[in-house]
């Protein structure tokens, strides 16, 4: 393999993995959302 190929091979996969650990901490350091809970607004009771 040339070197060449060899650098332009290591910097196309340290990109990929790159880019997808990025992704990967963005998703799992996200605030979770405010969602309604359609459970406790169904019931006739007050708490």
């Amino acid at each position: 393999m040339n070197t060449s190929a060899l650098i332009t091979m290591i910097l196309a996969q340290g990109t990929v993995i790159s880019i997808t650990a990025y992704f990967f901490y963005k998703v799992l350091t996200m605030p979770p959302k405010d969602e309604p809970d359609s459970y406790s607004e169904n019931d006739d009771e007050p708490r």
